[in-house]
């Protein structure tokens, strides 16, 4: 059942009642996307915060240029959305878009608000989350400004070992910061210093 994976996730944060539980379930809405639809897009405004029950996504930053410039990815048991857009319920700086088919559990801006007044605790487990993408997102540019593009990229094969066989290289190199070339450059050396 799609619900009691998200349930299971909760546990790992908050205990909840069997009441609470039921008020929460009751207050879920699972959505499935096909494969390239997007969950949000740049300049309109995000109005859910999503858990990925299968599948994957990307988050990425369309530039004027035209260049996708990818800052996460998104598969089973983690979140997706533009974290910035949702809480200020402001345009949205980054796109979510589908890299396969992805069922998720959605909680609309002002589902999630009401949900904090029926059951408090539920404050804890976002706030954790917030708390994980903060520093996931610090260590990123830490990274990136002090490692090379080769290390970038061995740290994100042993971080991320199921994404690395689901996302197309060209993602993956957009993630890192270079081009799909170099990132072919780069699998070759390690190959090659095995």
């Amino acid at each position: 059942m799609k619900n009691s994976a998200f349930l299971q996730y909760t546990k790992k944060y908050i205990k909840l009642t069997t009441e609470e539980e039921a008020i929460l379930l009751s207050n879920i809405v699972v959505r499935t996307y096909l494969k390239d639809q997007y969950i949000v897009q740049q300049g309109d405004i995000c109005n859910s915060s999503n858990f990925i029950i299968s599948g994957c996504t990307k988050t990425f930053y369309m530039g004027a240029d035209g260049q996708e410039h990818v800052v996460m990815f998104s598969i089973e048991d983690w979140w997706t959305s533009d974290l910035g857009s949702f809480i200020a319920q402001k345009p949205a700086d980054f796109n979510v878009q589908c890299i396969e088919n992805t069922t998720v559990v959605q909680f609309t801006y002002e589902n999630l608000e009401k949900l904090y007044t029926q059951i408090p605790k539920l404050e804890r487990l976002f706030r954790k989350i917030v708390e994980r993408a903060f520093v996931a997102s610090q260590k990123r540019v830490i990274r990136n400004f002090s490692l090379t593009a080769k290390e970038r990229y061995v740290i994100f094969k042993k971080t991320y070992p199921k994404i690395d066989q689901r996302v197309p290289q060209y993602m993956i190199a957009s993630y890192l910061g270079i081009t799909k070339e170099f990132l072919s450059k780069i699998k070759s050396q390690l190959i090659n210093e095995q």
